[in-house]
């Protein structure tokens, strides 16, 4: 498939580079971008026998025609959970630019950690050794900054404590840069104005390892016409364009038949999240620091770490490729079921895993030592492009299938400072809070209670995704020790969500709505969830009502749900020939609770068919836009008829669509599969964690 925008260095909110495929781009015609689209510079260059070749970025077109300075040709992109490989022809080579950015889910320590590595390599196509030498540069735009004069900036070496190996093998050589002024848990453009960017290499094999800093024109020039640098890491440099800073390394491997250099690159946030909590407002540090140290030593480690992540990553990969193996049937033209919903899920896992950071909890020291250490980590969730929110439920709802299918652990870790919020009386509502706050990294949640007004929404996200956790895990002792808070948020439920008023659901973009038939279903299955949970607290009284309440919600429901046609159930009570997609039945079958009727599934199974157009099933009959994370939850109930018809839909979207940002899962059905209008773009949201939805069955 053809994504519109390729991963790159995808590992945090903040280090986040993106190849977009758009209007034909690729790696060596355009600079990468950010996220929200603005680009980035990371320049790369190989020189064969004295002829340099550009594999990354665009700055050929700045320079006068070099007979001795050419472009690449594209041969060939492929990507997986881990890796995008992009591979070009270059005179008698071929160049693969490869780009890890690790999926680990189970290893929390290395999940923690805000750095991707690259890996050129360069092999002879002819059989005949060359001489061939590497240049690669980056900008301070990494960090939204312009000049020198905005900047301080290390040119790092060694000697570094920490590895991967128990051995030093390698010693880092990083280019840091931060800002002059930096402002702490300020953002500007969605890049971060307090912390660290590095850039890092080593000198690996090279006959000869050369650095420079300076105006971009002046170092890249300098290396394309002498074939090193100036190793003058002192030059300040002011302007923009081509006269900005840019901070490079070149490695000249002598004569090869084949070679490699690596990098790694990354913006590193120390402190990471501002939290209110018990004790008052803590700066809370990032756990990579209690697992390797200070800045450095966490470079380091990274750096010699390779090849062990590299196992761990292919461990991921390998159970993701083979567990969409069961799959059958045909969606894109010559292309399988399963191959379909692989790539899918390959393209979504590091998007989940980048949109979230990993910190030590107020209580707990910084130490490295973590020998007997019963301290776990909180995890945050940035709510990317769409509002900024810090850990908001109705989006970790959408995502939460990739957490119960790659470590259940991650979705306690993500809830449990929503626990602490709410159980330490700083949220007055009854019913659950929307998110911890207003603005990511700032989790000083809403103590006068007027976040986003989703009060069935979450209450029933909440105590759904609290009993997935203990379904994956058998965790009763944590289930057990929020049973108040869930029960709590259980009697609003009871109280209103079988007819609820007017109000947001997760799809707050669509606007407000009475007698929601998805939402009331969502609250109905979580009393049922929460009958559940009360049997395992040993609270049978409780058990009994909320299982009762349940039961004859469900009846009413399905009488105020279904259109009189019988062929589909309604987006709102009482609106006739209103339809949407039913998602919300979900988690019943998730979590096998039998509440909903095997032939409301067979019902609505049926009907998608009908209505389904060129990209998809719309998300309700008000607009022709579409939910990725909800087509594949509504997949998963469906049967392997329909089933098949959402995974091509999203599949043929992906290959065809006009975006141009990373996976947005929120996109039109019909024409090109542009963004829906008057609606803010989204893209690289955690909420593509929903696309495992089959996998987490």
């Amino acid at each position: 498939l053809r994504p519109p925008a390729i991963p790159l260095a995808v590992r945090s909110p903040y280090t986040s580079a993106w190849s977009s495929t758009s209007q034909g781009g690729t790696l060596n015609s355009q600079i990468p971008i950010f996220w929200p689209g603005q680009g980035l510079v990371w320049e790369g260059i190989v020189v064969v026998d004295g002829n340099s070749f550009e594999y990354m970025g665009n700055v050929i077109n700045d320079f006068p025609e070099l007979p001795y300075f050419n472009t690449t040709t594209p041969l060939e992109v492929r990507y997986d959970s881990q890796y995008s490989n992009f591979t070009f022809l270059a005179g008698p080579v071929i160049i693969t630019a490869s780009f890890f950015s690790p999926v680990t889910p189970k290893d929390v320590c290395r999940s923690s950690i805000p750095l991707s590595y690259l890996t050129t390599t360069v092999q002879s196509k002819d059989g005949k050794p060359h001489h061939v030498q590497f240049y690669s540069d980056v900008n301070a735009g990494w960090i939204g900054l312009g000049n020198d004069l905005d900047i301080v900036k290390e040119f790092h070496t060694g000697p570094m404590n920490g590895n991967g190996t128990g051995n030093v093998t390698e010693v880092p050589i990083s280019w840091i840069l931060r800002p002059r002024r930096p402002t702490l848990f300020e953002e500007a453009q969605q890049t971060p104005r307090w912390g660290n960017f590095s850039f890092t290499t080593s000198s690996l094999r090279a006959e000869n390892f050369t650095f420079q800093s300076g105006s971009a024109t002046s170092v890249r020039f300098g290396f394309v016409n002498n074939r090193h640098l100036n190793n003058d890491a002192g030059s300040v440099t002011r302007g923009f364009g081509n006269q900005e800073p840019v901070y490079a390394f070149a490695h000249d491997m002598g004569t090869v038949v084949e070679t490699s250099v690596r990098y790694t690159i990354g913006s590193i946030q120390s402190p990471v999240v501002r939290y209110l909590h018990k004790g008052g407002l803590a700066n809370l540090s990032p756990w990579w620091q209690k697992c390797y140290g200070e800045m450095h030593d966490m470079i380091s480690f990274h750096w010699n770490d390779f090849h062990n992540v590299a196992a761990l990553g292919n461990e991921f990969e390998t159970k993701l490729r083979a567990d969409p193996g069961s799959a059958t049937g045909i969606a894109v033209p010559f292309v399988s079921e399963a191959e379909s919903y692989y790539a899918i899920v390959a393209l979504s896992a590091r998007q989940v895993m980048a949109a979230y950071v990993f910190a030590v909890p107020p209580s707990a020291t910084d130490s490295s030592d973590k020998s007997d250490d019963p301290v776990e980590p909180l995890m945050f969730q940035k709510e990317i492009s769409s509002n900024g929110n810090i850990n908001t439920v109705d989006v970790l709802y959408p995502a939460s299938p990739f957490f119960l299918y790659a470590n259940p652990a991650l979705l306690k870790y993500v809830m449990q400072p929503l626990l602490e919020l709410q159980e330490g009386d700083f949220y007055p509502n009854t019913y659950s809070t929307h998110d911890i706050g207003a603005r990511f990294p700032l989790a000083t949640g809403h103590v006068e209670g007027t976040d986003e007004y989703m009060p069935v929404e979450n209450s029933g996200n909440f105590i759904l995704m609290a009993y997935a956790y203990y379904k994956f895990t058998g965790d009763s002792t944590w289930l057990k020790s929020h049973y108040d808070l869930l029960a709590q948020f259980a009697q609003y439920l009871i109280d209103f969500s079988l007819v609820p008023a007017a109000q947001l659901s997760t799809d707050d973009f669509a606007g407000e709505l009475a007698n929601q038939t998805n939402l009331a279903i969502k609250g109905i299955v979580g009393l049922q969830a929460m009958s559940a949970i009360a049997r395992i607290a040993g609270k049978e009284d409780d058990a009994s009502n909320f299982t009762s309440k349940a039961t004859s919600y469900y009846d009413q429901w399905e009488d105020l749900a279904i259109d009189p046609s019988g062929k589909h159930t309604l987006l709102a009570y009482q609106w006739r020939s209103s339809w949407g997609l039913l998602y919300n039945i979900f988690f019943d079958k998730l979590l096998n609770m039998g509440l909903v009727n095997p032939k409301v599934y067979d019902m609505q199974s049926a009907w998608y068919a009908q209505v389904s157009q060129t990209f998809g099933v719309p998300l309700d009959n008000r607009h022709h836009y579409t939910k990725s994370d909800w087509e594949i939850w509504t997949a998963a109930t469906c049967s392997s008829t329909t089933r098949r018809l959402f995974i091509n839909a999203v599949a043929y979207w992906l290959n065809e669509t006009a975006t141009n940002l990373p996976f947005t899962d929120l996109y039109e059905v019909v024409g090109v599969g542009d963004y829906p209008l008057q609606i803010d773009h989204f893209s690289a949201r955690p909420v593509v964690g929903g696309h495992f939805a089959l996998l987490a069955l």
